[in-house]
């Protein structure tokens, strides 16, 4: 991972266009390639990023950019989509590389461990036809909670969440995406399956063809939750 502090503007250029003024903020390049750009607040969230596949390239500054005072220039091009994320960079003031090693992922609570092992036993829940292929299917940047094939034998990919928020649907995008390129499971398609599901979730998982399943904990382990049901 290489850190990078710096006085910088950044621009997106694609689907949708977003400015952010010059000023000091820290810029990460990940090795999996995605960059994010984040302030001193707004807690872990970025104020813009790129995500994977896409490819990072520097050039000098053209004549109106130096005479602006920009001394590099990073662009970072999206290869599926041809977005672009553009880094113009006033002043370095702190710059590190770490290698990290292999992650060996997250180490889920009790419920979220439980409810991939009820799943896994009751794979019927997502859909008649479903068969277990495994849990924890290891990937290059970490384990998918549940391998599956559905009716028609194609390859699923279940992420599980107790709440599921917008990062379970980015975690669960860059494991399709690299499963995607395998051709001995492709096409891989996608099921967030959570207890609850944030509406903005679900609105980001629906538009990447990501389907989501409302899981009933209670129900899968046999035990009558007390609350009332119409059917």
């Amino acid at each position: 991972m290489r850190l990078v502090i710096a006085r910088c503007s950044v621009d997106y250029a694609g689907r949708l266009s977003a400015h952010l003024p010059l000023a000091t903020r820290l810029l990460m390049v990940k090795g999996d390639g995605s960059l994010l750009v984040h302030s001193d607040g707004g807690s872990y969230k970025p104020l813009n990023w790129m995500s994977p596949p896409c490819s990072l390239d520097t050039a000098e500054p053209d004549d109106d950019q130096r005479a602006a005072g920009v001394a590099e220039v990073w662009t970072v091009t999206h290869r599926k989509t041809a977005d672009r994320l553009i880094v113009s960079i006033h002043e370095v003031l702190h710059e590190t590389v770490h290698d990290l090693g292999v992650d060996p992922g997250l180490q889920k609570d009790g419920v979220e461990s439980h409810l991939q092992q009820l799943l896994a036993e009751q794979i019927q829940v997502l859909g008649d036809g479903y068969r277990l292929v495994r849990r924890e299917y290891m990937t290059a940047i970490g384990p998918v909670d549940i391998l599956a094939t559905d009716a028609a034998g194609r390859s699923v990919a279940v992420e599980l969440k107790r709440r599921g928020d917008i990062d379970g649907v980015e975690q669960l995008t860059r494991y399709l995406e690299l499963m995607n390129r395998d051709p001995r499971l492709a096409p891989v398609s996608g099921v967030f399956a959570a207890q609850e599901i944030k509406p903005q979730a679900r609105t980001l998982a629906e538009d990447r063809g990501i389907r989501c399943v409302v899981l009933d904990y209670d129900a899968m382990r046999g035990v009558d939750s007390g609350h009332a049901r119409l059917f």
